[in-house]
C-alpha cells in the first residue's frame, strides 16, 4: 500500500517562496475550501508533477512556474510503501529530480527518463492514467473511466489487477518473435543458397574431373601439331640451304666485275682528260694567229696541221670511250644481277634464322605442354582442394539446419506463450474472474448513491446499463449527476479492487468540486455515508465551495486565501 505523509510545494503555481506544507495522512476527511483562483487545486497539481514529471492540467510545465518569481519552482512527496520511506523532490529552474529511499539519495547516473521509468514501474507500480482514476475524481481535466478509450480502459484495469507485467512481457515477447522471426528466415535463406551452392560446387568438381582427360587429349593433340610445323619449318630451312648454295655459286661467276667496272670507269676518265685537253688546244688554233710567247705569227698550214691532228685525237679517244661504255654498260647489268642474287641470299638468311628461332619457340612449347600433361597427371590438389571446399559447404549447412531447427522450436514455444500472454490469455482468465466482483461492486456503490441501475463491464470493458421497465443504455445517455454517480461508484470499485490486489492500494482519495457540480442534496449525502464507510485506512481530501453546508461534517478544514498574489493556507 501507498501511504502519503506529506507534500510541500513552493513557487509553485500560486505558491510563492514560502513553502506549503500539507500533511497527507494527519486526518481521515479533509475539507478544502477557498476562493477561485486561491489554490485549492494546487495540491492535485503539485503531486501528480512530483509522481510524473507533468501537469494535470495538461498545460506546459513551465507554466507551473510561480509566474512573480519565475524561478525555485519545487515540490516534494513523501511516502510509505511498506516500512520502506519514500521521498521523491522535482523542481523547475533549476530542474531536479531525486529520488530517496529510507532517507538515502539514490544514484543518479542513469537518464532522468529511465528513473522517471523505474520509478513508476518498481516503486510506486502505477503510470499516470491509473494514479488519475483512483486517487483523483471531479477536476475539470480529470477524463473519468467511461470517457477513455477501450485501451486505456484496459491499461487502467490490468495496472489494478497486477497484470500489466503480462502485457510488458508479451511487448518483450513480440520483440523477441521478430527476431526469431527474422533470423529463421535468414536462415532459411541461407540454407537454400549453401544448397545450391553445394550442388554447384559437386557440378564443378565432376567437370574438373571430366575435363582432366579431354584437357590432357587436347595438350597431346597440341604437341603433335607443334611437331609437324617443326618439321615443316626444318624442310623449309633445308630448301633455303640449296638455293642459297646455287646462289652463292652463281656469284662466282661475277669475280672480279667490282675491278673490272672500276678500270673501265678510269679509262673513261682519261679518255675523257684526253679529249678535254685536245679540245683546248684544237680551240687554241682556231681563234689564235700570234704565239703568245714569242709574238711570232702563225701559219695557215700549222694551224690547220694542229687542228686536223687534234681532231684525229679527239675522235679516237671518243670511239674508246664508246667502247669503253659499251663493256661498262654490260658490266652494270651483271653488277645488278649480283646485287639481286645477295638481296635474295641475305633475305634467305634472316627468313632461315626466323624459322630457326620458331622452331625454338615450337620446342619449347612442346617441353611446357610435356611438363603441363605430367603435372596433371601427378597433381590432385586441385580436385581435393574443391572437394574440401564441398565438405566446408556442406559443415555450414549442417550448422545452419541445426540453427533453423532450434528456431522453429523457439518460435513454437513463443507462439504458445504468445496465445497465453495475449489479450484473449491469461489476462482475459485473470478478467473474467474479476469481472463479477468488479461488476457487483459497481452496482453495490450505484445503489448506495440511490442510483438503481444494473451496470455491467464486459472483457472488453465495454458497459451495459440496464433499468427495470427501461431499455437499454450507454454512458452518454445520462444526466451529468447519473454521470457522477456512475463515476464515483467506479473510482470506489477500482479502490476496492486494488485494495483486494494490493496493487495500486492507495490511503489518498482526492475529491475535486464533486459536492459543487453534479450531485444533488440526496446525492450529497448518499456520497457522504459512503466516505464514512470506505475510511477506512483512507485519508480524503474534498475540494469543495461550498464550506457553508458541509464544515461541520469534516475532520479538518485548509482554508487557501490570496495573500499579495500569493496563496497562504490557515488550518482549523
Amino acid at each position: 500500500m501507498i501511504s502519503f505523509k506529506r507534500i510541500s510545494y513552493k513557487n509553485f503555481l500560486a505558491s510563492g517562496n514560502t513553502p506549503i506544507v500539507i500533511n497527507l495522512d494527519s486526518s481521515d476527511t479533509t475539507l478544502i475550501v477557498g476562493q477561485n483562483g486561491a489554490g485549492k487545486s494546487t495540491i492535485i497539481e503539485a503531486i501528480v508533477f512530483a509522481l510524473f514529471n507533468k501537469s494535470f492540467r495538461k498545460v506546459n510545465k513551465n507554466q507551473l512556474i510561480n509566474s512573480i518569481n519565475e524561478k525555485d519552482c519545487l515540490v516534494e512527496v513523501e511516502f510509505s510503501i511498506g516500512s520502506t520511506d519514500w521521498k521523491i523532490r522535482r523542481g523547475i529552474k533549476p530542474g531536479i529530480f531525486e529520488i530517496y529511499k529510507n532517507d538515502k539519495l539514490l544514484d543518479q547516473s542513469s537518464s532522468a527518463s529511465d528513473q522517471q521509468r523505474w520509478f513508476e514501474q518498481s516503486v510506486i507500480k502505477l503510470n499516470y492514467k491509473s494514479f488519475t482514476q483512483i486517487v483523483v475524481l471531479g477536476s475539470s481535466t480529470f477524463v473519468p473511466f467511461m470517457q477513455l478509450p477501450a485501451a486505456s480502459r484496459r491499461e487502467i484495469i490490468e495496472d489494478l489487477l497486477d497484470i500489466r507485467i503480462f502485457s510488458t512481457m508479451n511487448v518483450v515477447l513480440k520483440d523477441r518473435m521478430k527476431t526469431t522471426t527474422e533470423n529463421l528466415k535468414s536462415y532459411e535463406s541461407e540454407i537454400v543458397f549453401l544448397k545450391e551452392k553445394a550442388e554447384m560446387q559437386q557440378g564443378h568438381i565432376k567437370t574438373i574431373e571430366k575435363t582432366t582427360k579431354k584437357t590432357i587429349e587436347q595438350k597431346q593433340l597440341k604437341i603433335s601439331q607443334l611437331i609437324n610445323e617443326v618439321n615443316y619449318i626444318e624442310t623449309e630451312l633445308d630448301d633455303m640451304k640449296n638455293i642459297i648454295t646455287e646462289k652463292n655459286e652463281d656469284l662466282s661467276k661475277f669475280k672480279g666485275l667490282d675491278k673490272k667496272i672500276k678500270q673501265l670507269e678510269k679509262e673513261v676518265t682519261t679518255q675523257l682528260n684526253l679529249i678535254t685537253r685536245t679540245e683546248k688546244e684544237q680551240n687554241f688554233f682556231k681563234t689564235t694567229d700570234k704565239c703568245p710567247t714569242c709574238t711570232q705569227v702563225l701559219s695557215t698550214d700549222l694551224k690547220e696541221k694542229q687542228i686536223s691532228e687534234s681532231t684525229k685525237i679527239i675522235d679516237e679517244a671518243k670511239s674508246v670511250i664508246e667502247t669503253f661504255k659499251n663493256n661498262l654498260d654490260k658490266a652494270n647489268v651483271l653488277l645488278k644481277k649480283q646485287s639481286v642474287i645477295n638481296k635474295d641470299i641475305t633475305n634467305l638468311n634472316l627468313q632461315m634464322t626466323s624459322d630457326l628461332g620458331e622452331i625454338r619457340t615450337r620446342n619449347q612449347l612442346i617441353e611446357d605442354i610435356k611438363t603441363e600433361i605430367n603435372d596433371i597427371k601427378n597433381d590432385t590438389y586441385n580436385i581435393n582442394a574443391e572437394k574440401e571446399k564441398l565438405q566446408s559447404i556442406a559443415s555450414q549447412g549442417i550448422t545452419v539446419q541445426k540453427n533453423i531447427t532450434g528456431l522453429k522450436s523457439e518460435k513454437r514455444n513463443y507462439d504458445l506463450v504468445f496465445s497465453l500472454l495475449k489479450d484473449t490469455g491469461i489476462k482475459s482468465m485473470i478478467i473474467r474472474k474479476y469481472l463479477p466482483v468488479m461488476n457487483q461492486l459497481i452496482n453495490k456503490y450505484l445503489q448506495d448513491l440511490d442510483f438503481y441501475v444494473n451496470f455491467s463491464l464486459d472483457e472488453e470493458f465495454n458497459e451495459t446499463i440496464k433499468s427495470r421497465y427501461r431499455d437499454d443504455f450507454t454512458y452518454p445517455s445520462f444526466s451529468e449527476g447519473e454521470k457522477m454517480r456512475i463515476d464515483l461508484a467506479l473510482m470506489f470499485t477500482w479502490r476496492s479492487i486494488a485494495k483486494m490486489k494490493n496493487s495500486a492500494n492507495t490511503n489518498l482519495l482526492i475529491l475535486d468540486e464533486v459536492f459543487d457540480s453534479s450531485l444533488d442534496v440526496a446525492g450529497t449525502e448518499d456520497f457522504l455515508r459512503i466516505i464514512r464507510s470506505v475510511n477506512k485506512d483512507t485519508n480524503i481530501f474534498v475540494i469543495s465551495h461550498k464550506g457553508d453546508i458541509l464544515l461541520d461534517k469534516f475532520d479538518k478544514v485548509l482554508k487557501f486565501e490570496k495573500s499579495k498574489n500569493f496563496s497562504k493556507v490557515s488550518i482549523s
